[in-house]
């Protein structure tokens, strides 16, 4: 296939192929459909492929111009950004606990049936978020694939310091055994993933999350990852006129003042005019509330 062939093809290829111009032996995989479906290999030229499905565009990251598409892509949507990401990665899911992820969930039903969603349970949720799992895993009926930590890490944990430790030596270690490795086996398998980081969030750990990223946090030597933020841009504001105006379902505990949710011992309401992150981990520096799962953003 030639690179030149047409505007479309030539837009993938450009950004898609490294510097080289493809010909390298670390040149991207892409599938493309249109008049013919090509892909480009490793090495080998141009080969056919007669079993891509004209709605099915996969590409396989390899050195990603990731700057030129965070620039593209900054002041774009989040259904624009969202979309790119469901349609260049196969290998992709939706991290889903909150308002935000919802919001994404509820984009991406409007973009694909085939998306995949998945989900943390550290075994220490409020009742109202186990309901709401359930009740967004009806509501767009689709498979929620729940991760959960390694039982024996659990117990060893508890027998050691008790249920309640991370009020005295800080939340990093209970958050590491019940969030951050369950997370990383989930992301072992995946190419991307989709959270629904927003910038102002948390100010001081958050506020320079690009929409495009390479996870800095859970890639391997052998295993680059990429992460999307479709949100990012959006403020707390925006996410619920979305709900609102779309009857997107929500967690009940919303309505009592909690605005940030995660385990129920390290949740509280804020008061007004609190920032959202002041209900989660109130006892810690507001420098270090992240719980592992974004541990990237505090190298920035």
């Amino acid at each position: 296939m030639n690179p030149g062939a047409g505007d479309e093809h030539s837009e993938l290829f450009s950004r898609f192929t490294d510097e080289s111009g493809g010909s390298g032996p670390n040149c991207l995989i892409v599938k493309f459909i249109g008049e013919r479906e090509t892909a480009i290999g490793y090495n080998k030229g141009l080969e056919e492929k007669n079993t891509l499905r004209p709605e099915n565009m996969v590409a396989i990251q390899r050195n990603l111009n990731l700057a030129a598409l965070e620039a593209e892509y900054s002041q774009k949507t989040p259904r624009e950004i969202l979309k790119f990401a469901l349609e260049n990665f196969d290998n992709i899911s939706i991290s889903f606990s909150g308002a935000e992820d919802v919001v994404l969930i509820d984009m991406a039903s409007k973009i694909t049936k085939n998306f995949r969603v998945f989900t943390l349970d550290t075994g220490r949720l409020h009742s109202e978020t186990y309901q709401f799992l359930d009740r967004v895993r009806k509501h767009y009926g689709i498979k929620l694939e729940v991760m959960f930590p390694d039982a024996a890490e659990v117990q060893a944990l508890v027998e050691e310091k008790g249920l309640f430790s991370f009020y005295q030596d800080g939340h990093k270690e209970c958050c590491g055994v019940r969030k951050v490795k369950p997370l990383r086996r989930k992301l072992n398998t995946l190419d991307a993933w989709i959270t629904g980081q927003r910038k102002d969030q948390s100010p001081s750990t958050r506020n320079g999350i690009p929409v495009i990223e390479v996870d800095s946090a859970f890639s391997t030597p052998d295993h680059e990852l990429i992460k999307f933020n479709p949100l990012a841009n959006w403020s707390s504001a925006e996410v619920w006129e979305y709900i609102r105006a779309l009857e997107v379902p929500y967690n009940k505990l919303h309505e009592r003042g909690f605005v940030s949710i995660g385990c129920e011992p390290c949740t509280r309401p804020v008061l007004p005019n609190q920032h959202e992150r002041e209900g989660r981990w109130w006892w810690e520096e507001a420098t270090v509330k992240e719980c592992g799962l974004h541990a990237g953003n505090a190298q920035k």
